[in-house]
């Protein structure tokens, strides 16, 4: 008969594999430990003095840093307290006051030593893992009334091997159970997970002596703040990459499937869309660099394969190629592609028309989308009249809305983390005309004024800011200075607050991203902490006690310094009283919006739960109750609406997963050709290969909530009315003017 696992079976793999240096199993010949180079207690050095002589913040090299450091860097290590037993953290304090002194000599031995343990730990327990799952003769027992709780923040370090067993036990029971309430058997469940932790054992065995410097030196560099940071020679490849929205290469999004690099999706207009043979699905099996002999790459980490296949312009890179589909799948071929600059349209600024009826009259808005503030430097820098810009992107869009002779502009901010200040100062000089952007105060407290609006705008038209938790640094920027400004009203929820200014410089290896100065905005304010404040608020997907830089650690504070002179129309602000009354009546009576503050209650309230039931008939009835909930809120919106209800929760869960299927191929994970992080997106980050489960049980995509987006349509309800209120006032003083003008006659 199949016997259950119990934390004596459990034990039997786990104690043999977690409480040794290595096993049977794992051997060290298994795990080669990763060395430190020569070079890096020169570049260690390096970088500790321009982080204890430029950054912003001043830090004392003493004991207490020594301590926070190693905390902190444990932590980036193991953030769910998954791997290391209470004893290595006890072995690990032997450097709680050395860390400092150590950093002085450039010795990064401590960081290697942690992270090689980490690795051994991590692999063992994936191993016991996967020797579980493959046991035929054992069986999870979902009848047991017990819980997990999945926040490491709310767990101690793992007492002993039996308390690590007993861990995992849960956490593989809880796997299933996700899984199982998605529609998968036993057997498919067990061999997803197989697969899931065979990958992650990959990860490990690829990391390299590149990566345990860098996550080790950046636990030392984020003491001075959350957005300082190294970046290794392939990390900043990639940093450029993000800033430019371009790079030389073939133009393929790329992931890991199954030891072999994966083509997720063609980018439109690169090279590989061009020749039109590389298609998504396709899997690489070897690179060659023009009539050089092709390398073998199954097993590669992606960032290598990348590495071989991006390369200069007009050089030719041959890819050994597995088609997915069509007379040759299963076999490989050999093809060659031209490299050549390829701009990432998809992630550059967009735009769209959005009409609103108010009153039966159609108002017809420009919408502008902009994800990022980004810039080609080089391109810049070298004169190229093509270069990549958010603000020439900007500009051709508002010439082609106003073309289109749109009543109003809503600029969409939401979820841009920043990017280039240059970029934020030259996108508000399209609509402000002469004057300051932002004041920036350096380490020595000098403020600079430099910033400024130089010509005169190309939009003087009704104009809406739309921001939410996400709009960070250069967002905050733009919008601050338009609302300093009166220029446009902001709306949406609290921005991320991050008010600081970093600047890249070249290492010996690699470049470090360092804040040098904090940036104000032309009123005194700073944006640190606060964020940027909206005219009229809408409630937020995201919840600030968990996003925003008020909740990064060591983040430098909020302070203001004297406003610079600057117009101002106070115009606007009149008009935010009636503004507001009329969002509040709306968001009352518009079925779309009362559906999303429904999903949002309903979301934030299951999110407090701390833990999990492991009895897979209790969490059956939470996902059928979840389920519930969601389906009454549908079919109230339905009412609302005058639309067919659906029958029963049945029907509803097969049209929205007919939606899924019909959006999947658009919505489909591009995450790895191109690893991105802007500044508000990096809240939730771990430098961690575990990763916590992905199936969907009860949770539900806020920015995908309604048909429409309900936020976006009020904004350009919000934006019509101020169009009509504006042309009222311009008709009342124009009828003040016509009787002023009849009595003087």
């Amino acid at each position: 008969m199949p016997r259950a696992i119990t934390p004596l079976l459990l034990s039997i793999f786990v104690s043999s594999l977690i409480s040794g240096a290595a096993s049977a199993t794992v051997s060290s010949e298994a795990i080669v430990p990763i060395e430190k180079k020569s070079e890096h207690t020169a570049l260690y050095r390096e970088i500790f003095d321009r982080l204890a002589t430029r950054h912003y913040r001043g830090q004392v090299i003493d004991d207490d840093l020594s301590k926070r450091y190693l905390e902190h860097y444990i932590d980036q290590l193991d953030p769910t307290k998954s791997y290391f037993l209470q004893a290595d953290i006890d072995e690990f304090s032997q450097w709680q006051t050395q860390l400092d002194d150590l950093a002085k000599r450039g010795d990064v031995s401590p960081g290697f030593f942690m992270f090689n343990r980490l690795r051994e730990r991590a692999t063992a327990q994936l191993i016991a893992n996967i020797a579980l799952l493959e046991d035929a003769d054992t069986v999870f027992d979902y009848s047991l009334d017990e819980t997990i709780i999945l926040d490491g923040d709310k767990r101690n370090w793992l007492a002993s091997a039996k308390h690590a067993e007993g861990l995992w036990r849960k956490r593989l029971k809880d796997s299933m159970i996700r899984l199982l309430l998605n529609d998968k058997d036993e057997t498919d469940a067990r061999e997803l997970l197989v697969k899931r932790f065979s990958t992650q054992i990959t990860q490990y065995q690829q990391r390299d002596s590149q990566d345990v410097f860098q996550l080790y030196v950046n636990g030392l560099a984020s003491l001075y703040d959350p957005h300082t940071a190294y970046f290794s020679p392939r990390t900043n490849e990639n940093f450029q990459i993000n800033m430019s929205l371009s790079l030389t290469g073939i133009g393929a999004e790329l992931n890991i499937e199954d030891e072999y690099t994966e083509v997720v999706r063609i980018i439109p207009g690169g090279p590989a869309d061009l020749q039109g043979i590389l298609k998504a699905s396709d899997k690489i099996a070897g690179v060659g660099q023009g009539d050089d002999e092709v390398i073998d790459v199954v097993g590669w980490r992606l960032d290598d394969v990348v590495a071989l296949i991006r390369g200069e312009k007009d050089s030719t890179v041959r890819l050994q190629v597995i088609p997915a589909k069509g007379a040759g799948a299963g076999s490989t071929k050999l093809i060659s592609i031209v490299r050549d600059k390829v701009k990432l349209e998809e992630k550059s600024a967009q735009s769209k028309v959005l009409d609103i009826i108010q009153d039966d009259k159609n108002y017809k808005l420009g919408v502008i989308e902009i994800p990022a503030f980004y810039l080609d430097f080089e391109a810049y820098r070298n004169r190229d009249p093509d270069y990549k810009s958010t603000t020439k992107d900007v500009s051709r869009l508002v010439a082609e809305l106003t073309e289109q002779k749109v009543d109003g502009i809503v600029l969409d901010l939401r979820n841009n983390g920043g990017g280039s200040l240059y970029e934020a100062t030259a996108l508000t000089d399209l609509f402000i005309g002469y004057g300051p952007v932002v004041q920036i105060r350096d380490a020595n407290q000098r403020v600079y004024r430099n910033q400024r609006a130089t010509k005169l705008p190309i939009y003087n038209g009704p104009l809406l800011v739309m921001i939410n938790r996400l709009s960070a640094s250069a967002s905050e920027i733009f919008a601050g200075a338009l609302q300093d400004y009166g220029r446009a009203l902001v709306v949406g929820s609290r921005s991320f607050g991050k008010g600081t200014v970093q600047d890249v410089t070249g290492l010996t290896t690699g470049q470090l991203k360092m804040t040098t100065s904090k940036f104000y905005r032309v009123s005194g304010d700073s944006t640190q902490h606060r964020g940027v404040l909206p005219d009229i608020a809408f409630p937020s997907a995201y919840d600030p006690e968990e996003v925003g830089e008020s909740q990064q650690d060591n983040a430098l504070p909020w302070d203001r310094i004297r406003a610079v002179p600057h117009r101002t129309t106070s115009a606007l602000k009149h008009l935010i009283a009636p503004l507001l009354d009329a969002h509040n009546q709306r968001s009352q009576e518009d079925p779309d919006y009362a559906y999303m503050l429904g999903q949002m209650a309903l979301t934030k309230s299951w999110a407090q739960q701390d833990a999990l039931s492991l009895n897979i008939e209790t969490r059956r009835a939470r996902s059928k109750k979840w389920d519930e909930e969601l389906f009454t809120l549908e079919n109230k919106r339905r009412s609302q609406k005058g639309l067919d209800l659906f029958a029963n929760v049945e029907a509803w869960k097969e049209d929205s997963e007919a939606d899924e299927d019909a959006n999947s191929e658009s919505e489909a994970d591009s995450a790895a050709a191109i690893e991105i992080e802007s500044d508000a997106n990096k809240y939730n980050n771990k430098n961690t290969i575990d990763q916590q489960e992905t199936e969907k049980e009860d949770t539900v995509e806020l920015e995908n909530i309604a048909e429409t987006d309900p936020l976006l349509q009020e904004a350009g309800q919000i934006l019509t009315d101020q169009i009509r209120l504006e042309k009222d006032v311009k008709n009342r003083q124009l009828r003040l003017v016509q009787l002023e003008n009849k009595k003087a006659s």
